[in-house]
């Protein structure tokens, strides 16, 4: 008999997505309204997909440098400039990646060796302490706490968090799920906290567009000097409708940036070289649609928030950030068996809070980024649900 040859061990530390066990089971059924994944029904702009065959058309089907293209970069670092008033160096502080999970997976790897521990700011999306787990390293969640209507830092729970072999503090704003915005004072708490036990500081900035008091969420970058051990990931993925592209970066400090232009090598070479050219002309060429894409989001999230007001049992924190809404309902123990419940009655999906690591429970996601048509029939659908509870 043949002996089986198992696995990687190590694969044990990495949970399947209970975000993907609810869209496995909404796959098979019909007239589901769609609200689990994080994704709008915009489709990527004419501009950009015109700038990807223009470049196809001049030969952008070759290898480019593992950082990215020095057009791409420098466009990323004008926008710095534009948005934040910060001057990052394109050629030795930005590198360009194929996605914002994988800036995430290379920025990691890059502050953890095996036995390694991150704090990871929670409710998060679940991808961080996954690709934690993924190298060795013990993600220890520390939740975000619901104060007067609006979550905030628990300063004495990070303090207990951290430990001899913390090596990073992982945080995301604006939040996917939680649609919280970390304010200036609460931006330099974590990047004081930071300094003080000589730690890197990760900040998921993906959904900086997507921000309700202004054009553009405050950046870390904005708070810190370019020695600081501080890392900013981004994405196309939101702000420019861009999810199946695959387009992100990293901003951070000069030596992680060579490190992690040296793992793309070994990853996946560098961003397709078309993509990077549209990604280019995103930058430069995107604001009016950026601004229009952000004021509709605005209004959907907001459309939804007031449907859940005034739920007996649900709270809801007021939007600042995101496309996200996240509901906590007393007395829910099990958000999984709730939503899995709503999909087979209501067919209306929606993701469960425990998805999102601990502080998640007792609570669920709702993407308020798909079209009226659907969001309506949805959310009246969800506030039958929960009526009758």
């Amino acid at each position: 008999m043949m002996k089986i040859i198992a696995l990687a061990g190590g694969l044990t530390a990495v949970s399947p997505s209970r975000i993907r066990e609810i869209a496995d089971v909404a796959f098979g059924m019909d007239g589901v309204l769609r609200l689990h994944f994080g994704e709008s029904n915009l489709p990527t702009p004419a501009f950009i997909k015109e700038a990807a065959v223009r470049a196809l058309d001049e030969g952008f089907t070759f290898y480019t440098e593992n950082a990215g293209l020095p057009g791409l970069r420098q466009a990323i670092a004008d926008k710095y400039a534009e948005l934040h008033g910060v001057k990052v160096d394109p050629r030795t502080e930005i590198a360009v990646t194929a996605s914002g999970v994988q800036a995430l997976n290379v920025s990691i790897r890059c502050t953890l060796d095996p036995g390694d521990e991150a704090i990871v700011l929670t409710p998060n999306w679940p991808n961080a302490s996954a690709i934690v787990g993924l190298y060795g390293g013990c993600a220890r969640e520390v939740p975000l706490v619901w104060r007067e209507g609006r979550y905030g830092l628990d300063l004495p729970a990070l303090e207990a968090a951290h430990s001899a072999r913390t090596r990073l503090l992982v945080y995301a704003s604006p939040s996917n799920p939680l649609g919280w915005v970390a304010r200036p004072d609460e931006q330099a708490a974590l990047l004081d906290f930071c300094r003080r036990h000589g730690l890197w500081l990760l900040a998921d900035e993906v959904y900086e567009r997507i921000y309700f008091a202004g054009p553009v969420a405050p950046s870390l970058l904005r708070r810190c000097s370019r020695d600081d051990a501080v890392i900013v990931v981004q994405s196309f993925s939101k702000s420019y409708c861009m999810t199946g592209w695959r387009l992100g970066w990293v901003a951070s400090r000069r030596d992680l940036v060579h490190k992690t232009t040296q793992l793309n090598e070994f990853i996946v070479s560098h961003a397709p070289s078309m993509v990077q050219r549209a990604g280019e002309t995103a930058l430069r060429e995107g604001e009016e649609f950026v601004r229009q894409m952000a004021q509709n989001i605005e209004c959907r999230v907001r459309s939804c928030f007031e449907s859940l007001k005034g739920i007996r049992g649900v709270s809801v924190a007021p939007p600042e950030g995101s496309f996200y809404l996240f509901a906590r309902i007393d007395g829910l123990a099990d958000s999984y068996a709730f939503a899995l419940k709503l999909l087979r009655e209501e067919k209306v999906a929606v993701a469960p809070g425990s998805a999102f690591g601990s502080g998640g429970e007792g609570a669920i996601r709702i993407c308020c980024a798909a079209d009226e048509s659907v969001l309506e029939p949805a959310m009246a659908r969800l506030r039958r649900f929960l009526e009758k509870r």
